[in-house]
């Protein structure tokens, strides 16, 4: 059916908008939403602008939408728009615009120029009297119609009182609220938001392997062993405890020691070789202990303020019940055995990958959402999901979608290390957060660059970043090279930077840089396939330094985000300066690294003083949460001299307008 043809506003160039509104941008609970859209009309009429958004009900909550609220939107100039509005609660909520011609908006300007020009102006306000007894009628039954018909009589009355009646500012802001929406214009589609809790923008991961966390060495560890190590993690100030796949590990064509192709006896394989005589990946390893004792090692994390995240890998082992029982979810070759994995030249005989083309497609999807929905019953709400990358994608966007309906609270990390889009099209399809490129950033240039992407593209919309400095799988080459310094200025990058960091924890507090062969990215002895034993030490530097930040990191509300991250200029490039800001805050947060692991760098820092909420020429205190000292700077240039043998990194908190020696004691 044809438009009306008298609807003459125009609307455009909405932001944000993810691919034509095919996908929602993300947001936390307390956030508010900011959209601005062109919008516009043939001739000099003004236009009116609306923002209207609403809370979309879960399916099994409620029939019906809720109805929309709106907020008027604000001209920024050159006919382009701004409204903001808050999410309030998780789920989803749905956006867009709206717009009118403001007839009486236009008439009150045009009023206003010929008052200025001394002109006749009787009939206009007639005119006037017209338009306020049109949006008598749009009030109702209220006060407010009584009100507007009072001023319509006024309008048409002799003299100064209606004139004065004509620019009344109560009118101009009733009229603002009754707008007639006869002819209103409607931006073409229904934008989305999805809401997570705050975990899902702040959040400080730590990985270890449960069977590598026995008190004696040679022992497989179990949960028990876990539990006695939650005191130490929450004691470093993370906030999510993530374990490797904890089930049943197939026995054959298992993995030995370094990955060699054939185990010897006693070798314990890779726990994502998922699947045995035991069961899948609902079951437990039993070595590791019950579902009870999963339970109870749950319920102590909680207590001391760690959230569980589990490893959700959809791979089997040849051993795997589904193996047997769904031999059509895996593709099988020409001689009729299953296809293993295989990454050519490299071949995983240990792992068969499933079939997302299989004739039983349906039933595949039901099964594996049906393993996280087994592991949310019991309890977990994190899930560190692999390789989904090489998963479909109609897959995930209907897996996860589905799941977040029924549980909002669900948070998902995608830990695909590949191409750009697809790492952005996992974003889209639903994934919380993402592992990044940041491991291999290590330049100047390259960080600024990289952190710009995220931060300053529409990317930062839908992808949330996690930084991790390594994994069990990625001993990046700069940490294999260049000793303790590279460990701190990279834990310092990872934690300042992102809002989201992670670690490969024991490996890391032993500065563990020994890989498997020259070139090679593969830890030497990696526990992927050994069971190690890791002295658990809050004495060693590393983990000193991980206390210190992620007590920042609690402690300053500038650290729990990256819209905010801004860089600053410096004039040596093996130093680079950050900071965040936070408009709620008293401090904001100014970090200065050395990206040299080897000498000292020393150099000038000019501060971009708005990205620190400040004025020119202001004397300003920094003090250095790493070192514990208090110095006091000027202006914006000031110098830094930076050791990595000692620490290679500053991370200052700043407080504004503090210039005696009095408030100095407030640092020390």
């Amino acid at each position: 059916m044809r438009q009306d043809g008298r609807k003459r506003v125009v609307i455009e160039g909405v932001d944000p908008e993810i691919d034509a509104g095919h996908f929602p941008i993300k947001r936390v609970v307390g956030d508010r939403v900011r959209v601005e859209a062109d919008i516009f009309a043939d001739g000099h009429d003004h236009v009116a602008a609306w923002l209207l958004y609403r809370v979309v009900p879960r399916r099994k909550e409620a029939d019906g939408a809720a109805d929309w609220q709106r907020v008027r939107m604000t001209p920024l100039g050159n006919d382009r728009w701004r409204g903001e509005f808050t999410v309030t609660e998780m789920g989803r909520y749905a956006y867009t615009v709206a717009g009118v011609i403001d007839h009486f908006g236009t008439w009150r300007s045009d009023l206003e120029k010929r008052i200025a020009a001394d002109q006749e102006i009787t009939v206009e306000l007639k005119n006037g009297a017209m338009l306020v007894e049109q949006a008598v009628a749009r009030a109702g039954d209220t006060g407010d119609a009584q009100r507007l018909q009072t001023w319509a009589r006024e309008l048409t009355a002799a003299g100064s009182e209606a004139t004065k009646v004509a620019l009344d500012e109560d009118l101009a802001a009733l009229m603002e609220e009754l707008p007639d929406e006869t002819l209103m214009s409607r931006y073409e589609r229904e934008l989305m938001v999805t809401v997570d809790r705050k975990r899902a923008v702040f959040s400080s991961w730590y990985e270890m392997f449960p069977r590598s966390t026995a008190g004696e060495p040679g022992r497989h560890g179990t949960f028990k062993d876990v539990e006695a190590r939650l005191e130490y993690v929450a004691g470093l100030g993370f906030d999510v405890l993530y374990l490797p796949p904890v089930h049943p590990i197939g026995a054959s064509f298992r993995k030995g020691k370094n990955n060699t192709v054939t185990a010897d006896d006693g070798d314990v394989g890779s726990p994502w070789a998922i699947g045995a005589a035991e069961g899948g990946h609902t079951a437990i390893h039993p070595e590791l202990g019950t579902l009870e004792d999963f339970a109870r090692l749950r319920a102590k994390a909680d207590r001391l303020g760690l959230e569980m995240a589990l490893d959700i890998a959809f791979q089997c082992a040849p051993d795997h019940p589904w193996v047997r029982d769904h031999p059509s979810w895996f593709k099988h070759r020409a001689d009729g055995t299953i296809q293993y994995a295989e990454n050519p030249p490299k071949k995983y005989q240990d792992i068969y990958p499933l079939d997302f083309e299989s004739k039983d497609w349906q039933a595949l999807w039901q099964g594996l959402k049906d393993v996280f929905l087994f592991w949310i019953e019991q309890g977990v709400k994190i899930f560190r999901v692999d390789n989904p990358h090489t998963k479909s994608f109609p897959f995930w966007e209907w897996c996860i979608g589905g799941l977040k309906e029924a549980y909002p609270d669900v948070l998902f990390l995608s830990e695909a290390f590949t191409r750009p889009k697809v790492m952005q099209r996992l974003a889209k399809l639903g994934f919380t957060q993402s592992y990044t490129y940041f491991t291999w950033r290590n330049t100047k240039e390259e960080l600024t660059e990289y952190l710009t992407e995220l931060t300053r593209t529409n990317v930062s919309e839908y992808l949330r970043p996690n930084f991790w400095p390594n994994t069990p799988d990625i001993l990046p080459e700069q940490l294999q090279i260049s000793g303790l310094p590279a460990f701190k200025s990279r834990l310092v990058l990872a934690a300042t930077l992102a809002s989201n960091f992670g670690v490969y924890g024991p490996a890391y507090e032993a500065a563990e840089n020994k890989p498997l062969c020259r070139g090679s990215e593969e830890y030497l002895h990696s526990e992927k396939y050994e069971v190690r034993h890791w002295e658990w030490d809050m004495e060693r530097p590393l983990s000193r330094l991980m206390q210190t930040l992620n007590r920042a990191r609690r402690e300053l509300r500038a650290l729990q985000g990256m819209e905010n991250l801004v860089f600053h200029a410096t004039d040596n490039p093996y130093l680079i300066a950050y900071s965040k800001n936070c408009e709620e805050d008293e401090h904001s947060v100014l970090a200065v690294v050395n990206l040299d692991p080897v000498y000292t760098q020393s150099g000038w820092v000019m501060l971009n003083l708005d990205g620190l909420g400040m004025s020119d020429h202001e004397s300003f205190e920094v003090y250095d949460l790493l070192a514990d000292e208090a110095f006091l700077w000027q202006g914006a240039s000031n110098y830094v001299e930076l050791s990595p043998e000692r620490m290679p990194a500053h991370v200052f908190r700043v407080r504004k307008h503090v210039r005696t020696e009095k408030d100095f004691d407030y640092y020390l």
